[in-house]
């Protein structure tokens, strides 16, 4: 029960950071996905990379204190889920239209 309470709370926290990454882009990795001539269509990703970062230093965290066999899975559990809910709410897609 306890693996699955810290499972939803570093899905939050992935998530948010996930969104605060693409709302404030540190790094200014940008992507375009599609260039026509009244739209470009981008994609921001800073969000993804902090969370990436988030979640290797989690890991680390948790191999440093013995706990990769257990914890692990976990993590990367919420990790995967963190993505696959922010690309759904289209964190860091940015359209930008020139009219």
């Amino acid at each position: 029960m306890k693996n699955v309470i810290f499972t939803v709370l570093q899905l939050v926290l992935f998530l948010v950071v996930f969104f605060i990454g693409s709302i404030f882009p540190p790094f200014h990795f940008e992507h375009v996905i599609l260039a026509t001539p009244g739209t470009t269509r981008i994609f921001i990703a800073d969000g993804l990379l902090l969370t990436l970062a988030l979640c290797v230093l989690i890991v680390l965290g948790e191999a440093l204190s013995k706990r990769l066999r257990t914890a692990a899975p976990w993590t990367t559990l919420a990790f995967v889920l963190a993505l696959v809910f922010g690309l759904m709410m289209k964190f860091g897609f940015l359209t930008r239209s020139n009219f």
